[in-house]
């Protein structure tokens, strides 16, 4: 039982690695001399512009920015009340609140990135200085990762919902 609650906590904190990283790293979109995540565009690596309401579709980039940080934040909330619950539940009673958590973080990270990966034609599209730069880009290593956390979190949120409490 003891190698099983260490793979658990393991699997999670791996979990919030991800999305942390997924979240503050520039590289969901990548091209040649351009860089861009969910808070800035970088164009020939120092022309750095932040995602502000000056950017076409700032709505958009707001709500993936929300959902990451929350996904984030709820992943983090999980796993204390994981500890928490690990000395104060019952012999046998199941981790249903933080599995609830932990599923509504992988929520939120799957519709982050599926926002960002719907809408970044047409937000490139909109910001003619740089599209020309960016229609050869591809995916960042961040966005991967956050398709990634979402398995994470979503594995990780089932496998509370049905681990027991056992001795």
């Amino acid at each position: 039982m003891l190698v099983l609650l260490v793979f658990i906590i393991v699997f999670h904190i791996t979990s919030a690695t991800l999305l942390f990283i997924a979240t503050i790293d520039n590289a969901w979109w990548v091209g040649e001399e351009l860089f861009a995540d969910v808070w800035r565009v970088c164009v020939n690596n120092t022309n750095c512009t932040e995602i502000d309401t000056t950017f076409q579709d700032y709505s958009t980039m707001q709500a993936v920015q929300a959902t990451m940080i929350l996904s984030t934040t709820l992943c983090c909330v999980a796993f204390l009340i994981f500890v928490v619950q690990l000395f104060r539940l019952k012999q046998g009673e199941r981790f249903v609140l933080t599995s609830i958590i932990q599923l509504m973080s992988c929520l939120c990270v799957m519709i982050a990135a599926s926002i960002y990966t719907d809408r970044r034609q047409d937000l490139h599209e909109k910001n003619q200085e740089w599209y020309r730069r960016a229609s050869d880009g591809r995916f960042g290593y961040s966005f991967i990762l956050a398709w990634v956390a979402f398995a994470f979190t979503f594995t990780s949120g089932l496998m509370y919902l049905i681990l027991r409490k056992r001795k």
